[in-house]
């Protein structure tokens, strides 16, 4: 892992940025169900918002977590510091699911959980590069992808919510 571009061993050994700056690695989530979703404060998804959080306050007590990784690679749609966009998230849309520093998704700068993550195939068998703000990631309690759907797939989805409530606790 000495270059970054990890893209073999556990997910949970990838180091992250919280949005506030602290720097860790995905064993925090250890054990959890994950939505990972790259998200947007400018983007016409970013209304998505509302229905992520209400995801995490459906099922947080059963052990998921939506994880969301702002970027600002798909028409600029990210264009704030890390502070504004902690702001915009929690007075807008009441998030109150962990966030993290701004991230690429894509290319040569890709995050390496998104060059592990984009390696993951969607239902249609398409893996590759992220295809918009709000492309979402199902990790299961044992961190392995299980599911990748499209940005417009919306996060209260039933496909989406049926594979998250499949790897849960009961």
């Amino acid at each position: 892992m000495s270059d970054g571009t990890q893209t073999t061993g556990s997910l949970y050994d990838i180091p992250v940025t919280t949005i506030d700056g602290r720097d860790t690695t995905l064993a925090e989530w250890a054990g959890h169900v994950l939505l990972i979703v790259n998200v947007a404060s400018e983007c016409g998804l970013t209304p998505q918002y509302e229905a992520l959080q209400e995801l995490q306050d459906e099922f947080a007590m059963r052990g998921f977590f939506v994880l969301g990784f702002p970027c600002n690679q798909f028409g600029g749609q990210e264009p704030g510091t890390e502070e504004q966009i902690e702001q915009f998230c929690r007075s807008t849309y009441g998030v109150e699911f962990p966030m993290f520093a701004k991230i690429d998704v894509n290319g040569d700068d890709a995050h390496p959980l998104y060059r592990r993550l984009t390696q993951f195939a969607d239902a249609d068998g398409e893996a590759g590069d992220v295809a918009w703000n709000f492309e979402k990631f199902v990790v299961d309690d044992s961190g392995e992808i299980v599911g990748r759907f499209r940005p417009r797939t919306a996060p209260d989805d039933d496909a989406i919510i049926d594979l998250i409530e499949e790897h849960l606790p009961v």
